[in-house]
């Protein structure tokens, strides 16, 4: 009986050792599990921290974005009133060169009316010129007869 306590206790011995192996066994299992969870942790964290940065790139983009459209916005309204501004000139230009056509109008009315004049004062002086030679013509007839 006293070996069979040996045995016996030499069983649970070894009992014992297998129970430690296994803890031992379940320690390094809950170890690594430990290990696995805090690099899925750091995994996440790093993922988060790369979605926020995407995140904040893509908020940078849309503000870019939306600046170049502003720009783009203040260029064409800048572009319209360009056109505006030219298309105002050109037409206070026409309206000058319409001006001036209708002054030089005029003053061909005029000097054409000056001609007319003129001419109409010549042909009043020829006639009173063939008037006068006339009556004179008829004077010296009258005188000779």
């Amino acid at each position: 009986q006293e070996w069979r306590g040996w045995e016996s206790e030499g069983e649970s011995e070894g009992q014992r050792e297998t129970e430690r192996e296994r803890l031992r066994g379940t320690e390094r299992d809950k170890d690594r599990e430990r290990q696995r969870d805090r690099e899925l942790v750091r995994q996440r964290a790093t993922e988060k921290d790369r979605d926020r940065e995407r995140d904040k790139e893509s908020e940078r983009d849309r503000e870019r974005e939306t600046e170049r459209e502003r720009q783009s916005g203040t260029e064409r309204e800048r572009d319209r009133a360009r056109d505006s501004e030219t298309e105002t000139v050109r037409e206070r230009q026409r309206e000058r060169d319409r001006e001036r056509e209708t002054e030089r109008e005029r003053y061909r009315d005029r000097e054409r009316d000056r001609q007319r004049g003129t001419e109409r004062d010549r042909d009043r002086e020829r006639e009173r010129q063939r008037v006068r030679a006339t009556e004179i013509d008829r004077e010296r007839q009258r005188q000779r007869e």
